[in-house]
C-alpha cells in the first residue's frame, strides 16, 4: 500500500469508496452512465430564464427548479453511504469543496456578500452530515473541482488524513450565460463539438457531485472503485482568458501527474480531455499532449465529455472524474461527440461514432481554467 520512491509519488494509495452526481441527464450516477453512453446530447432549451437576447438558449439543464444545496447534500449522503463510512469515520473526515458563487449573493451590498461567504456551504454540509471541519471552497473556475480532487489526494497520500470528502456544485444560471455570452464563447449552433473543424465554441451544463478518497490501507472491507494514482498543477500565465497556444502549462501538469503516478504515456488508456469546443482552447489542449506524450500523442484515445454533458465551470473536473469511474466499470470509452470532420490543429486519436470497448486500466482527466490554471488526475484501476 506503500512507497517510498524518491520522484515524490504517492507515498500512501488514494483510493476511491463513494461517488454521487448530478448533470443535465438528470440525478444519479445510473443516469449519467445511461446518458453518456447512449451519445446523445443533453442540451436542451434552458427554461430557468430568459434566454432571447443571447446568441444560444440551449444547456445542459437538469431541471427547471434546482436548488443547488439541497442537491449537495443528497449527493455527498450517497457518496458516504457508498463508501460504507461509520459515524466516527465521517467525523474525521474532512470536507473539500468547489462550488460556483451564488448570483443572487454577488448581488447584494458588499457588507451582506461579507456575511454570506461561499465556503458557509461546506461549513453547513460538514454540520448537517457529522463530518470534520471544512477546509477549502475552491472557485477557480473550470479547475476548481479537480484542484479540490487534488488537494484532497495530498491530504491522504502525505498521512494527514485517512479519508476526505469532495463536493462540487455548479448550475447554469444568468450570469454564467452572460458572461460567456459576452465573450463570444457559446456555440451559436447549439452543439459543442470539441476538436472538429467548424467548431463554434462551448455550451454551459448543470453539475453537482461529491466523491469519496480514502487511504486503501485506512479500513478493513474497503470496496474502492478506483485509484487515484496521481494529479499535477501548473499554470501558464499567459493571458487572463486564453491558454498558452503550445499548452506549456497543462503540459507540465500532466507530466506532473504521471510522474505521481509512476506512469508513462504509453501507459495511459484513455484521456477525458477538457475540449470545450472553442478555436483555441482545443488546439492549445492537442498541443499540450503532444508536448507531454511525445509519440504517443496520436495513439491514446481522446474524448471530451463536455460534448454531451456541457460545460459545468466548478464542477466540470468532479463529473468527469465520476465519468473516468464508469469508463473503468464498463470497459469503454464514451465518445467525443459532435464531430463534424478533422482539424489538422487536434490530430488525436479521438474516439468517434461509439463508444469504445476498452478494458483500461490508467485514465487521465484534464481541465484548463482562465488565467492559466491546468489541473490533470490520473484514475487506475482498482
Amino acid at each position: 500500500m506503500h512507497s517510498n520512491d524518491r520522484a515524490g509519488r504517492t507515498s500512501r494509495t488514494v483510493a476511491v469508496t463513494g461517488a454521487a452526481v448530478t448533470t443535465g441527464y438528470g440525478h444519479g450516477v445510473d443516469a449519467l452512465r445511461a446518458g453518456i453512453w447512449s451519445g446523445d446530447p443533453a442540451f436542451v432549451p434552458v427554461t430557468r430564464f430568459d434566454t432571447s437576447r443571447y446568441a444560444v438558449g440551449v444547456a445542459a439543464q437538469a431541471a427547471d427548479v434546482f436548488d443547488l444545496d439541497s442537491e449537495l447534500i443528497t449527493l455527498t449522503e450517497e457518496a458516504l453511504k457508498q463508501a460504507g463510512l461509520s459515524a466516527d469515520e465521517r467525523s474525521g473526515a474532512p470536507l473539500v469543496m468547489a462550488r460556483h458563487p451564488d448570483p443572487a449573493v454577488s448581488r447584494l451590498p458588499r457588507e451582506e456578500q461579507e456575511s454570506r461567504p461561499i465556503s458557509e456551504t461546506a461549513r453547513w454540509l460538514s454540520r448537517e452530515l457529522g463530518l470534520g471541519r471544512a477546509g477549502r471552497t475552491y472557485i477557480n473556475a473550470c479547475v476548481a473541482a479537480s484542484t479540490a480532487i487534488a488537494e484532497a489526494a495530498a491530504l491522504i497520500s502525505s498521512g494527514r488524513h485517512d479519508r476526505v470528502v469532495v463536493a462540487a456544485g455548479h448550475l447554469v444560471d444568468a450570469e454564467s450565460f452572460t458572461t460567456f455570452n459576452a465573450g463570444k464563447a457559446l456555440a451559436k449552433d447549439g452543439r459543442l463539438r470539441p476538436f472538429s473543424s467548424g467548431r463554434k465554441g462551448l455550451l454551459l451544463g448543470d453539475g453537482a457531485g461529491a466523491v469519496v478518497l480514502e487511504a486503501a490501507d485506512s479500513r478493513p472491507g474497503m470496496r474502492p472503485l478506483a485509484r487515484l494514482t496521481g494529479w499535477g498543477m501548473a499554470g501558464d500565465a499567459h493571458h487572463v482568458c486564453q491558454p498558452h497556444p503550445q499548452g506549456l502549462g497543462m503540459a507540465r501538469a500532466i507530466t506532473h501527474a504521471l510522474d505521481r503516478a509512476g506512469l508513462g504515456p504509453a501507459d495511459l488508456d484513455y484521456v477525458n480531455a477538457h475540449g470545450t469546443g472553442t478555436p483555441y482552447n482545443d488546439a492549445a489542449e492537442t498541443a499540450a499532449l503532444h508536448r507531454a506524450f511525445g509519440e504517443h500523442a496520436e495513439r491514446v484515445p481522446v474524448s471530451s465529455t463536455k460534448s454531451m454533458h456541457g460545460h459545468a465551470l466548478q464542477a466540470a473536473g468532479l463529473v468527469e472524474f465520476v465519468i473516468c469511474l464508469l469508463a473503468l466499470e464498463l470497459g469503454s470509452l464514451p465518445i467525443n461527440s459532435g464531430y463534424l470532420g478533422p482539424d489538422p490543429d487536434c490530430r488525436l486519436d479521438l474516439v468517434l461514432d461509439a463508444a469504445r470497448p476498452v478494458q483500461a486500466r490508467h485514465l487521465l482527466s484534464l481541465n484548463a481554467a482562465f488565467g492559466g490554471a491546468n489541473a490533470a488526475l490520473v484514475v487506475s484501476a482498482a
